[in-house]
């Protein structure tokens, strides 16, 4: 549904290190892929610094609600910039469908006044529905490119260990720690020195409360790229119906799957929210259509995401 413009093979391999682990090194990461260092470091820096590649923490909080907007006549992009602007969303997208917009938004505490009086107030609005997150199967954070081997991966694990699905923290960060993980989530490959300076702590400090920060899942650092440009342009989200004693196992081996993105259970007429990337509309016709779903599911509402405005926390150009 959107460019077909790619990144280079070995740009896409950076890309791949990056996911696995957003802040190792340019020598960690050449060492691995096997190229020269100076290459891979120039790559690496282009690609950060054209911000076609986004290396950013995002802060992990209490809840999660996912909405659906249906909008006026032409205020579609309207809507989904407002919401993309705000401070509490991680995505917003442009949807095909009976819904314009889907957003995901975090929040701490009681969310009574973001559903009763600020989504209801979003320009462009004609209808809105929320589904909150009951479960994560798979963020992100977990999505792999499929451009590296399960050796590659291996040698670039990320010390603080795969995609976090859970998090419970039941008092807000110290106002130190808070700071560190604003610095994060402008840039997730922010050095000790650099996050040292900007909180007025030696970098020994930094790096003990950073080892604690992303090891609690205070924060969690992704990377951030159009499916598009790793020769996926075809975005889906799936909304799934199925029965509860089949939910954690449908879930569970979807999130497996590596054209899954993304994967939660959420309260509501669906049972699970599943964001999918292909290589063309075959291969996402082959997926739905696939014999694994067997007898698990009674319904699929396919919505084609055609525009990304925001993604893990950070603005994009939509490419509709």
């Amino acid at each position: 549904m959107r460019t077909t413009e790619t990144l280079n093979p070995l740009q896409r391999r950076i890309v791949g290190a990056l996911q696995v682990d957003g802040r190792a090194t340019w020598r960690k990461i050449a060492r691995v892929l096997g190229e020269p260092e100076r290459t891979v470091a120039r790559y690496g820096a282009a690609l950060l610094e054209s911000g076609t590649v986004t290396v950013a923490a995002i802060e992990n909080r209490s809840g999660t609600i996912v909405a659906t907007f249906s909008c006026t006549p032409g205020a579609a992009r309207m809507t989904c910039e407002s919401l993309a602007q705000r401070s509490d969303t991680t995505y917003t997208y442009l949807i095909t469908g009976p819904d314009d917009v889907v957003t995901e938004l975090h929040y701490n505490g009681d969310p009574a006044d973001v559903l009763t009086m600020q989504l209801p107030a979003t320009p462009g609005l004609a209808r809105y529905s929320t589904y909150p997150v009951l479960k994560y199967f798979k963020t992100i954070r977990g999505w792999r490119a499929g451009v590296l081997t399960e050796t590659e991966e291996r040698a670039l694990a990320d010390p603080f260990g795969p995609d976090r699905t859970s998090w419970e923290h039941r008092e807000p960060p110290e106002e130190t720690d808070q700071a560190i993980i604003e610095v994060l989530k402008a840039d997730g490959r922010a050095s000790l020195e650099f996050t040292a300076r900007q909180v007025g702590l030696s970098e020994s400090s930094v790096a003990r409360r950073l080892e604690q920060i992303l090891g609690d899942t205070r924060a969690t650092i992704r990377t951030l790229v159009e499916p598009g440009l790793m020769g996926l342009p075809v975005e889906a989200q799936l909304w799934v119906q199925t029965t509860p004693q089949l939910i954690d196992r449908l879930g569970t081996e979807l999130a497996a799957a590596p054209q899954v993105r993304y994967a939660a259970a959420i309260a509501g007429d669906y049972q699970l929210l599943i964001d999918v990337t292909m290589r063309n509309q075959g291969d996402l016709y082959r997926f739905i259509s696939d014999s694994r779903w067997g007898e698990s599911i009674t319904r699929v509402r396919t919505a084609m995401v055609v525009g990304a405005r925001k993604r893990g926390g950070r603005l994009f150009g939509i490419s509709a």
